[in-house]
């Protein structure tokens, strides 16, 4: 299988007016999950407006726009859970999947990150679906025990759980960050 080529997409902070296409991409990637098997993931509701409004005035939400599209193919936001950076999603479109859009998201919300000075950022994931848990090991996130974890970061997974999202094995994850020069 030939590689993909890189991306030329353009990551820029989300404004209300992403809103509705960030809640489309959501939908659309959850499809990814009925094609294997998890068909309850896939038919999860995509984040809140108001939820999303949270972000996007916290200067953590982005979004990946195509630069031949000129639309968003990929979005991420992020919070802060322990007093470390947190990834709470990235959604890439089924059409732009496979483009390296996610890592690039990936590492704006790590920028961010550094920015706001943070030393570390987790996320929760399904660990062993390629396109979460292995890609976050390849770039750079490793698996963390409960004892690792904080008291916020286990009351996330402690309601994933609540919520039924534990049909997979699921797993929190660690990278530590470094500021550039």
């Amino acid at each position: 299988m030939p590689e993909h080529q890189p991306a030329k997409v353009t990551i820029r902070p989300a404004t209300e007016a992403d809103i509705l296409a960030m809640q489309r991409l959501e939908l659309d990637a959850g499809r990814r999950f009925a094609d294997v098997g998890l068909k309850s993931i896939a038919e999860d509701p995509p984040s809140g407006y108001e939820d999303l409004v949270i972000y996007i005035k916290d200067a953590a939400a982005f979004v990946a726009i195509d630069s031949r599209l000129r639309e968003p193919v990929g979005y991420a936001v992020a919070s802060v859970v322990d007093a470390e950076a947190h990834l709470d999603q990235v959604s890439v479109s089924t059409t732009a999947a496979g483009r390296g859009i996610g890592s690039l998201l990936v590492e704006e919300v790590c920028g961010w990150a550094i920015r706001r000075g943070h030393a570390s950022i987790t996320l929760t994931t399904f660990r062993d679906l390629p396109w979460n848990g292995p890609l976050y090991k390849r770039l750079g996130f490793a698996s963390l025990t409960d004892e690792a974890c904080g008291p916020q970061l286990l009351a996330i997974r402690a309601e994933e759980r609540r919520r039924g999202i534990d049909v997979l094995p699921r797993v929190a994850m660690r990278r530590h960050l470094q500021a550039g020069p």
